[in-house]
């Protein structure tokens, strides 16, 4: 034996057996006398049960339990250094960006919520960092803080999973009784179904499922269907919602910045998409980069010139609604994807390096609980083409590539997110790799998958690093880094390219121009989509190179017949695809050049509120980490090799 190795035997006895965390489970649940069920459940709804190795979510949660500790002056503080929260105005160069304005106040609202952590402890007389590092105290503190909320009720210690219904929703944390019942509801539909999961940990958790408990509920709040149902046919704050979120409505400001000037306004345009002929077509992921109630704050004041559709709330996944979706809200910082997208702020921070790390359960249900709903409204496909992170959205212009957002951040799990969307990726995955095929990067969002990340631990990521050569010493592409801002670099979960070569355990792509290459042992981090027919685009015939685009506008000639509308110029990213590489389509069919002319805040100037479109059409692409667009004219349209085509194949992945 090589001296200083550890054995076989004494590495398997350092590592935690796979039952522990089940077992601490039930110690807690015997010792506060709160049912195991629930106290699962409630972990499951909170984490499911993931640890997180101790680091906080992006709302200051910590551990298996959720629970909380955030210094609110410390992130007000820190914000304010940084890049301070989300503004990215109409996206449009016609415009000059305005200058942004701070919200008033503090980013994160103080109060007992942001404190659980710190009670829990009291409550188990442990120092705090123990409930932090610790699953076995996370669950001790979450489980006295049950029963301490229970015996608040009025209520005993029964061992009726049913009785504690008031005591669930008092964990959450929500600020309104809305929200509580919410994440009690989902606790309690978790019960009666059961669940199992193996986490990134390592650990096997298996919560049976009992069918028959029935929830001591107080009287059923007024859910927002019913609200509306009420409602007079005019009303303009009524939620577009599925009916078990229970939004409400704050309306973003639609203002005037300057009285003198009915062009100073904020902070989206008035429109009537899809009647009017603007297709909505994508759903943006965001991240707020402040409070869930500062960051509505920021939303109705005109002159930050920022809105969202909505906004979702970390404790408990209520959502806000804040702009109509037939109306174009001001959140991608491109106005094409503006004028065709709906936009989704979740309450975190993409990453202060000191501070968070994933996102809470609640957030990720309720978000995709309203994405299902919207694409089935909308008939937007469920796919990582279509329901895109902000970190997706190209620069219009050359000028504006460099500040465009990078959020929801490394560490939003797209798995998770696109499984609970009932679209899981892998579906669609399998079978070997063909140069010429299509590649989907699917990393596991576990421990397998942990890229280097500057300022960070070890932790799962949603990306892939890309080098200039199949070799892990190689450079990574774009002279890039590891700062997890670096989006140069980065191939994220669910994306697709075509293989443009293959060496052994590598695969290369076409990625911004060039061969991008990442390492794909067995598949394991991208997988082939070889079903049929998906479309690809070449460069056409006889040119050496064609330009990209990183909005659809139309040509001159559309804006003849609206003498009050200048031109907008159609102007090339730098960015070119040179002959013989080939992208994936995000449409089998090239869409529409279009412009939605949005003058005035009263339609009051010529030709304004006027969709104009063109006759040139575009293809949008995966270009690189981004999307953009393609000429129709430019392309040459083709599909996709699959191992039947090409025998030049790994069987990686078969």
């Amino acid at each position: 034996m090589t001296v200083g190795a550890v054995p076989a035997f004494a590495a398997a006895a350092a590592a935690p057996a796979q039952d522990t965390l089940q077992r601490q489970f039930s110690s807690a649940a015997a010792e506060f006398h709160v049912p195991a069920s629930v106290l699962l459940a409630v972990s499951y709804q909170q984490t499911r049960w993931d640890s997180h190795q101790g680091t906080p979510s992006t709302t200051g949660n910590y551990n298996v339990m959720g629970l909380t500790q955030v210094d609110a002056a410390a992130v007000t503080a820190a914000l304010a250094k940084g890049p301070g929260p989300e503004t990215d105005g109409r996206g449009d160069s016609a415009a000059a960006k305005p200058a942004k304005k701070a919200p008033a106040g503090p980013v994160v609202q103080d109060g007992p919520a942001l404190h659980t952590l710190d009670e829990a402890a009291r409550l188990i007389h442990r120092p705090a960092d123990d409930l932090k590092r610790d699953t076995a105290q996370s669950v001790r503190g979450g489980a006295a803080l049950l029963a301490k909320y229970q015996k608040e009720t009025g209520k005993a210690a029964s061992a009726d999973p049913g009785s504690w219904y008031q005591a669930v929703a008092r964990f959450s944390q929500a600020g309104d009784p809305a929200g509580a019942g919410t994440f009690a509801d989902r606790v309690f539909a978790t019960i009666r179904t059961g669940a199992s999961r193996h986490t990134a940990d390592g650990q096997s958790v298996v919560l049976t499922a009992t069918p028959g408990v029935k929830a001591d509920r107080p009287a059923a709040p007024v859910h927002a269907a019913a609200r509306a149902a009420a409602a007079p046919a005019a009303d303009d704050t009524t939620p577009e919602c599925p009916v078990e979120l229970d939004c409400d409505f704050q309306p973003a400001a639609y203002a005037l910045t300057d009285p003198n000037d009915l062009t100073s306004f904020g902070n989206y345009s008035k429109a009537n998409r899809p009647d009017d002929g603007d297709k909505i077509q994508y759903i943006v992921i965001h991240d707020t980069e402040g409070g869930f109630d500062a960051s509505i704050g920021l939303f109705q004041n005109p002159a930050n010139q920022d809105s969202s559709h909505y906004i979702v709330r970390s404790s408990d996944g209520h959502v806000t609604q804040l702009v109509h979706t037939k109306d174009i809200a001001w959140h991608a910082g491109n106005k094409s994807l503006n004028m065709h997208g709906i936009g989704i702020e979740h309450e975190g921070y993409a990453l202060p390096t000191d501070r968070p790390t994933w996102y809470s359960e609640q957030l990720y249900q309720s978000s995709a609980d309203l994405v299902r709903y919207l694409a089935a409204r909308y008939d937007i496909p469920l796919d990582r083409q279509h329901i895109i992170g902000h970190d997706d959205v190209p620069g219009p212009i050359q000028s504006y590539v460099a500040g465009m957002h990078w959020d929801p951040g490394t560490f939003w799990d797209w798995s998770h997110y696109m499984d609970l969307l009932g679209a899981p990726v892998c579906a669609n995955l399998g079978g070997p790799l063909v140069v010429g095929g299509v590649v989907t990067v699917s990393p596991a969002f576990d421990a397998t998958n942990q890229p280097p990340v500057t300022g960070t631990a070890d932790r799962p990521e949603n990306f892939v690093y890309l080098r200039t050569q199949p070799d892990p010493n190689a450079p990574l592409i774009n002279s890039g880094t590891t700062q997890a801002s670096d989006w140069h670099d980065k191939a994220v979960y669910g994306t697709s390219y075509v293989v443009a070569d293959l060496h052994g355990d590598w695969t290369a792509i076409w990625y911004d121009g060039q061969k991008a290459w990442f390492y794909n042992p067995s598949g394991q981090t991208g997988g082939a989509d070889n079903r049929p027919g998906r479309t690809v685009l070449t460069p056409k015939p006889g040119v050496a190179s064609i330009p990209v685009y990183g909005r659809n506008y139309p040509e001159a000639a559309a804006y003849t017949s609206y003498p009050g509308i200048a031109p907008q110029p159609v102007v090339p990213l730098t960015a070119t695809i040179p002959a013989g590489q080939s992208y994936v389509s995000g449409s089998d069919a090239p869409v529409p050049s279009d412009f939605f002319y949005s003058h005035t805040i009263d339609d009051s100037a010529p030709n304004d509120w006027t969709l104009v479109v063109g006759a040139d059409t575009y293809y949008p692409i995966r270009y690189n980490h981004r999307l953009a667009y393609l000429k129709a004219s430019d392309v040459q349209v083709g599909t996709a090799a699959t191992p039947v085509d090409n025998p030049m194949h790994s069987s990686a992945n078969s």
